[in-house]
């Protein structure tokens, strides 16, 4: 049995796979994951109802099977209504995970379109596409090196 909270086998397979500088995608219930991609990127749908599994849950598991460098969200337009509001509610919860892991990252905003080109990038190996109904919870994860 693996010691790390991770135990999806096509996960743990892809993240052996990947190094330093592999993006993975946990995409909300939102997100188009089969079209916006990398082209080395595989999909794992984890979209079981609405809801259910949340970006926050997923990325607890990652943080707890690899070394990561860099957290990116999708930042809000501004000429996006829900800009506005100020900040989205998740992105706190994504700043405490992170706080619980040890980790001492910040999460970076990209704004929607970059974020989309970011994707893009032959170096995104994995999405992992959630049910998460949460507005803006999409994540970028960059791996990093093992120390």
């Amino acid at each position: 049995m693996l010691k790390h909270e991770l135990i999806h086998p096509k996960i743990n397979e892809i993240l052996g796979r990947a190094g330093h500088h592999s993006s993975i995608l946990i995409a909300d219930g939102n997100y188009p994951a089969w079209n916006k991609k990398g082209p080395n990127a595989e999909l794992v749908s984890l979209n079981l109802a609405p809801g259910i599994v949340t970006c926050g849950q997923v990325l607890r598991a990652i943080l707890s099977a690899v070394a990561i460098d860099r957290v990116n969200t999708m930042g809000i337009p501004p000429d996006d209504p829900y800009a506005r509001m100020g900040e989205p509610p998740v992105w706190a919860e994504y700043r405490q995970i992170l706080k619980e892991s040890g980790s001492t990252l910040n999460l970076e905003p990209i704004l929607k379109w970059d974020f989309y080109q970011e994707v893009a990038s032959p170096d995104h190996v994995l999405t992992i596409q959630t049910g998460d109904r949460a507005l803006w919870a999409n994540l970028l994860v960059t791996m990093g090196c093992r120390v």
